[in-house]
């Protein structure tokens, strides 16, 4: 099939940055119907990207074509189902790339390190480095946890709207793994608030009793991750809290420029 002068043009154009425009503009499609909750109009779209509702549907055909978007019956666009193993595969090699600085939070720290993403409204932990303590913590990586229990899920919430905090909440309720776990929206946001204030995020036997866990975002990672290490509270004390937080910021620092610099 002929194609039209408009669209080839269009196609072949390269950008300011060298990259091929109906390429960055199908991607931020994409990223901006994530940022919606996966499921957008064509108007929501051209009025967030000031891009004409043509050119927006051209390039929505193209990804519903490959599969990386479906439109729905109520004729708005969700995300496809291609995309899942784009970013099961992706997932694993954020785990990949993380476990030299878990091998050596463990090496520095003497405990158990993770890393986990916010998947949804859940915590999927993506890499673990155990303790070569014969008594050390287990999660299982593709384990998925609520975040209102978890130090992980404190750190990578701590960033978030309370609004939006709120909302993730009433949806996943907020059960009681232990007697210590925080189980009010208002109790929740309070912790995040320390959060934010501290610096760190703690998880003191809310996940389960005799487990303390201390963890951090990484800042200005492609997708949101955070890392902790976890160890029994007779280990990870106060005064061990002290030496082991500057340990984990840091290194959190370093997989961060890691991330940025291999283009993740």
């Amino acid at each position: 099939m002929p194609t039209s002068s408009a669209s080839t043009t269009d196609s072949a154009k390269s950008s300011a940055s060298g990259g091929v425009q109906s390429l960055e503009r199908a991607f931020d499609l994409l990223e901006r119907m994530a940022d919606a909750g996966g499921e957008v109009g064509l108007s929501e779209l051209s009025a967030t990207t000031g891009l004409p509702l043509p050119t927006i549907h051209r390039l929505m055909r193209t990804l519903v074509a490959c599969g990386y978007v479906r439109q729905q019956p109520n004729r708005r666009y969700a995300l496809g189902p291609r995309l899942i193993r784009l970013g099961e595969s992706a997932s694993r090699l954020l785990g990949t790339w993380a476990r030299p600085y878990l091998a050596r939070l463990v090496e520095e720290t003497g405990e158990t390190a993770n890393m986990a993403l916010l998947d949804g409204d859940e915590i999927v932990y993506v890499a673990q480095v155990p303790s070569k303590h014969s008594m050390r913590m287990f999660t299982e990586v593709g384990r998925r946890v609520l975040p209102h229990s978890t130090g992980v899920g404190k750190a990578l919430l701590a960033s978030v709207p309370d609004e939006e905090v709120r909302a993730l909440l009433a949806r996943t309720g907020m059960p009681a793994a232990t007697e210590k776990t925080i189980t009010t929206p208002d109790g929740f946001l309070a912790a995040l608030e320390d959060v934010r204030r501290l610096g760190y995020a703690v998880d003191d036997n809310e996940q389960e009793i005799g487990v303390r866990c201390l963890a951090v975002s990484v800042p200005d990672s492609p997708t949101a991750a955070a890392i902790s290490i976890s160890g029994p509270a007779g280990r990870v004390t106060e005064a061990a809290t002290d030496k082991i937080v500057p340990v984990l910021q840091g290194i959190a620092v370093e997989l961060s420029q890691t991330l940025a610099s291999s283009g993740a």
